[in-house]
């Protein structure tokens, strides 16, 4: 039987998309995984978007479709990606993760593997508070955190400036989130996490 993992995202530039992208090719490198990615619903009108430049930057990934709430307990493993807002998530994710209630209720997503990545406009920008604060709602949620280890040996990069944390992936967007794109090693590292996602999942349900 088939691990089922989402890879759930918002992204503004497309750093996030980007990573999102990277997870799940790490995590189809896995046999017997299937990924699907979703986006989840934007919060900003047209006009700001229009006005900040992030419309046309949207473009390149308007065909994702759009995560819903009740198609979560499908997953084995969800991996979330959200850009960084004054050290939290952002709150299109905030906003979709609200609406897990009746889910947590239920428990509908108690023992499905959980982790996720993040981009900030600057080094110390708040990847790691992003990403921890974010494991308290998957805990609420019954879920079971899963990082980056430092197997992945990218995380010790020094050579550059780069994002990567136990915790998870990152990357860096610049102060006004457009002027530096994903490199080499974050995507590497982002691969990294999802296929380490994928088969932490398969050992949990019991797949050889």
């Amino acid at each position: 039987m088939a691990i089922k993992v989402q890879v759930i995202f918002y992204s503004m530039y497309g750093h996030i998309y980007q990573m999102a992208e990277a997870v799940a090719a790490g995590a189809r490198e896995v046999a017997r995984v299937e990924v699907d990615v979703f986006q989840v619903p934007e919060l900003i009108p047209d006009d700001i978007l229009e006005k900040s430049g992030a419309k046309t930057a949207r473009a390149a990934f308007a065909n994702v479709p759009t995560a819903r709430v009740e198609r979560l307990p499908e997953a084995d493993a969800i991996i979330f990606g959200t850009p960084t807002r004054f050290g939290n998530m952002c709150a299109q994710m905030r906003n979709f993760l609200d609406q897990c209630g009746g889910l947590w209720a239920r428990g509908q997503l108690e023992n499905k593997v959980g982790s996720v990545f993040v981009s900030t406009g600057t080094q110390h920008g708040g990847q790691e508070t992003t990403i921890t604060s974010f494991f308290t709602t998957l805990f609420h949620l019954g879920m079971i955190v899963v990082g980056t280890p430092y197997s992945e040996r990218r995380l010790t990069n020094m050579e550059e400036i780069t994002g990567g944390t136990p915790y998870g992936a990152s990357t860096l967007a610049g102060a006004d989130g457009r002027s530096r794109s994903v490199s080499g090693n974050e995507l590497a590292i982002a691969r990294f996490q999802g296929r380490h996602v994928a088969e932490i999942t398969r050992q949990f349900k019991g797949e050889s």
